[in-house]
């Protein structure tokens, strides 16, 4: 081990020591984006401090919503991504310049770890040497190639935005995950991505790196993004994170790259490699293995409440909603019209919406989103139940001296409970599905596992947290079939 490993070790040995002998100290929560290097980093810093690893957020979007409202304190972040996405800024700033612009943010970046991940554009190497392009600006006589850009990529300043107008390129892209471009462009699904410089599949995928002759993308220096006040709050973490200044250069982030993407280990094994902490190892796990492996009961844990939270709320809700629908007409139309709109509100964009609403990321937006998804099919059929009942019912009912609420609770609603039940159990399989979009935000469960597969393009991973989601899935419409062919027994 190195002299600046061994220091490393040594001081996150004594940030942990210093963690346990404080009482009741607040820890430290790390974020992180939604692809390899960020996961990685994000474990690295989060052992570094003995902290919290929120980890795949999503979008820089996302991540600064939650440092903003305090519910991350840092994240690992690239300068040219803090001047073009955060402060909106085409200047090229240094360090000391983006953090005057920062300040008023109430953030702050720095620590450099020590390299440079710049964007890029990418193809197959086979395929630049015959068309003879090494250029981006090659790519204006070939408007036939096609481009398959990561969705972040694409609507980014410093992305395709940015980078068709400099170029004045007349192609057409396809959103791609950037786990599976590389994929994508082996099988010839894709002829051009979007790269990072310290991806680990460059070399080993025959890709062939275009010039930014143009000078189009700014500085990608890799630094830690924080609250402004993190230094002066934990000050002996903070002094533990001073020690990766400079520690990881362009071909030590190629090889943790390569470790998570190529030998497949997960990211927590590559950062306790990394801090000496963990023997180096190299087999991969089954898809039994991955699916009972280390948090399988944490993740059934975490995707069960949020189903079962969210939809006893949107039955405490929506019941009730579906029966003043049935009572006046003139609010049916409103009230079905208002819950359908949730459903055509894009999972992720409702999430992101949420987080500066709430001020948190993580369980209570993922509550929130999952409970108005589920609003839809318990209000109709509430609605639908009640509306299908023969109006004689309840004149029956009131001519026996029945209030009206005696009428709904005696009469009514146990007629319409099974459509009622097809409602709730609806809505109960959806959101199993669901819940996994949630692990984008930091709420756990089974999603955690699929944005790791997607990132990694590891079809074992991918199966491990969407096999589990499934058999979820069928367990809940097992359970509520039971359900109601016991209520048909009892009927007759």
């Amino acid at each position: 081990m190195s002299a600046g490993r061994r220091g490393l070790v040594v001081a996150l040995l004594a940030a942990c020591a210093a963690a346990a002998c404080a009482p009741e100290r607040e820890q430290i929560v790390v974020g992180s984006k939604r692809f390899t290097e960020s996961y990685i980093l994000g474990e690295i810093i989060s052992r570094t401090v003995g902290g919290t690893h929120r980890a795949g957020l999503g979008s820089t979007a996302i991540l600064v919503q939650a440092l903003e409202t305090g519910a991350i304190d840092l994240y690992p972040e690239y300068t040219g991504t803090i001047a073009r996405e955060i402060l909106r800024t085409d200047e090229r700033l240094d360090l000391a310049q983006l953090n005057r612009r920062l300040r008023p943010l109430g953030l702050a970046a720095s620590i450099p770890l020590g390299f440079d991940n710049s964007y890029a554009l990418g193809m197959r190497r086979e395929d630049a040497e015959r068309l003879g392009i090494r250029t981006i600006s090659d790519l204006r006589r070939h408007p036939r190639l096609t481009l398959g850009l990561s969705h972040d990529f694409l609507g980014r300043r410093d992305g395709w935005p940015g980078l068709k107008a400099a170029y004045r390129l007349p192609h057409a892209p396809r959103g791609v995950d950037h786990g599976l471009a590389y994929e994508a462009l082996a099988a010839g699904e894709i002829d051009v991505m979007d790269v990072y410089t310290t991806d680990a599949k460059i070399e080993g995928g025959r890709v062939a790196v275009l010039a930014d002759d143009r000078h189009f993308f700014p500085s990608y220096e890799a630094v830690l993004l924080h609250r402004l006040e993190l230094p002066e709050r934990h000050p002996a973490a903070f002094a533990a994170l001073a020690r990766l200044q400079g520690l990881i250069d362009e071909q030590t982030m190629a090889g943790l790259n390569a470790r998570a993407e190529i030998d497949r280990r997960s990211f927590a094994a590559v950062a306790e490699e990394f801090l000496g902490t963990r023997a180096p190892r190299s087999s991969a796990p089954s898809l039994v293995q991955a699916i009972f492996g280390e948090g399988f009961w944490r993740l059934l844990g975490e995707h069960t409440s949020l189903v079962a939270g969210s939809l006893l709320a949107a039955v405490a809700v929506g019941v009730p909603l579906g029966v003043a629908a049935s009572r006046l007409p003139l609010l049916a139309q409103p009230v079905l019209a208002a819950t359908g709109l949730v459903q055509t509100i894009p999972s992720l964009a409702l999430l992101a919406i949420l987080i500066p609403v709430t001020g948190t990321i993580g369980l209570v937006p993922a509550l929130i989103a999952l409970f108005l998804y589920a609003l839809l099919p318990i209000v109709r059929n509430t609605h639908a139940g009640l509306s299908q009942l023969p109006r004689g019912l309840r004149h029956a009912g009131l001519g026996l001296g029945l209030t009206r609420a005696q009428v709904l609770a005696v009469i009514e609603l146990p007629l319409a409970f099974p459509t009622i039940l097809a409602g709730v159990k609806t809505s109960a399989i959806l959101n199993v599905g669901t819940a996994t979009i949630a692990a984008f935000i930091g709420a756990g469960g089974f999603g955690e596992r699929i944005a790791k597969g997607l990132a990694l393009n590891d079809r074992t991973m991918l199966l491990a947290g969407a096999l589990p989601a499934a058999a979820l899935a069928l367990v809940v419409h097992a359970l509520f079939e039971l359900a109601e062919r016991r209520l048909a027994k009892r009927a007759h």
